[in-house]
């Protein structure tokens, strides 16, 4: 479905004339000036750039439609920031510099939020194998205190543990019948 969908943007892109360098120049006054139609074309005639833009950071940790989704994004605040007179002059470059700001920081998110998931996992691998150890040298499941006082967690912090754990399995489709 999700690859559908960016198919289908990609289709309907193909139907949208890009913008010339004339042109472009022409809308980019006609915007500094308030132009809402000038503004939009702007837009419309700049998304084949800034999906060619996104498109340099496929296989990085998102998928081309999220980088796509991105760029487009940085395209309206680009296109806002000459429309408030803040730009430099250099559309095209301040389209590059805010795709690239917006797709990096993406990807950082996507980076740290992967990074906590794995760390996650390790908790609750650890979690999992010290209690098995604990059930075996005491002949019966360890209560939430022997385990936190033996992973040096507090009992809070195995509760949660515990608790994402459930609600992964709860949620698991392999386990339902």
């Amino acid at each position: 479905m999700y690859n559908d969908v960016y198919q289908m943007y990609l289709e309907e892109l193909e139907s949208v004339t890009a913008c010339t360098p004339q042109e472009e120049a022409q809308l980019l006054l006609k915007v500094r000036m308030g132009d809402p139609a000038a503004k939009k074309r702007l837009l419309e005639g700049t998304l084949s750039y800034t999906t060619d833009l996104a498109k340099n950071y496929a296989d990085r940790g998102l998928p081309l439609g999220d980088l796509v989704q991105e760029a487009n994004l940085a395209l309206l605040t680009a296109v806002d920031l000459v429309a408030e007179g803040r730009d430099q002059g250099d559309f095209r470059a301040l389209v590059k510099s805010q795709v690239e700001v917006s797709i990096e920081a993406a990807l950082e998110e996507q980076n740290q939020a992967n990074q906590a998931e794995e760390e996650l996992l390790a908790r609750v691998n650890v979690l999992q194998e010290v209690s098995r150890r604990m059930a075996e040298e005491l002949g019966r499941e360890a209560n939430l205190a022997e385990l936190a006082g033996k992973m040096k967690m507090t009992e809070a912090e195995i509760r949660d543990i515990m608790k994402l754990t459930l609600d992964a399995i709860s949620v698991s489709p392999d386990l339902e019948e």
